[in-house]
């Protein structure tokens, strides 16, 4: 039977093969809810890079750049890290170059998986679906914060892993875990992660109302794809 498996951090990654496997990358807060929302909204593709300077060259090639670093906006980019700064006509058909504090560190640590997905609560039931329909192995890695362990990653794992349990199996206590912890908060998600760590850090950046939005459930029915250096949307 097929497995899903869980990396809470991207440095517990060298514990895990990526390479038979479809795996999942999710920061919720806020990166992966703004690369599902950008593409919903009809951006071409989105390149994700590591490195500021990455980022910076690629913007001399002609894409848009978006980035932050602690949670704040890279001055001379042309976007940060906002879920609302990606729901403008303006960027319908441009290319968006993109660098963050942990979720394209993940994206980069996950490079060489069978498929790689993009994953948030924004598009969750379309991604449970899809990959319910599939053949290989799961891993859902977990941007964090900085190497830690955060609540709102493990929060979204669990809650696509519970709706892919009828036909995986669960490789490691990781699943079963974030699984309990999504049964704990799933009746009011804000409320539970009120005293987390990354929305603390995002109240002391007015980002109150980015964190509603990306707690919202099953906006949109995308999900975004590495296809060579991008992501671009799934076709479904």
């Amino acid at each position: 039977m097929k497995s899903i498996d869980i990396c809470l951090s991207p440095d517990l990654m060298h514990l895990y093969e990526v390479q038979d496997k479809a795996v999942v990358v999710v920061d919720i807060l806020r990166a992966t809810s703004c690369m599902t929302t950008a593409l919903a909204h009809g951006v071409a593709a989105i390149r994700p890079v590591a490195e500021v300077q990455a980022c910076e060259a690629l913007g001399k090639e002609g894409y848009l750049t978006a980035g932050e670093r602690g949670g704040e906006k890279i001055d001379s980019f042309n976007f940060g890290n906002s879920p609302y700064e990606y729901q403008s006509a303006d960027i319908v058909g441009k290319k968006i170059a993109v660098t963050t504090t942990n979720g394209t560190r993940a994206i980069s640590l996950s490079e060489g998986a069978r498929q790689l997905l993009i994953g948030s609560f924004l598009n969750l039931s379309t991604l449970a679906s899809y990959l319910n329909e599939q053949e290989h192995n799961i891993l859902i890695v977990c941007a964090g914060w900085k190497g830690f362990v955060n609540l709102e990653d493990t929060l979204f794992a669990g809650a696509l892993a519970e709706q892919l349990t009828a036909k995986f199996t669960q490789a490691c206590d990781s699943t079963l875990a974030a699984i309990s912890l999504y049964h704990s908060a799933k009746h009011n998600l804000k409320r539970f992660l009120q005293n987390s760590s990354h929305v603390q850090r995002l109240q002391h950046l007015n980002g109150d109302r980015d964190v509603t939005f990306c707690l919202k459930l099953d906006e949109y029915e995308v999900i975004p794809v590495l296809k060579g250096k991008e992501l671009v949307k799934l076709e479904l």
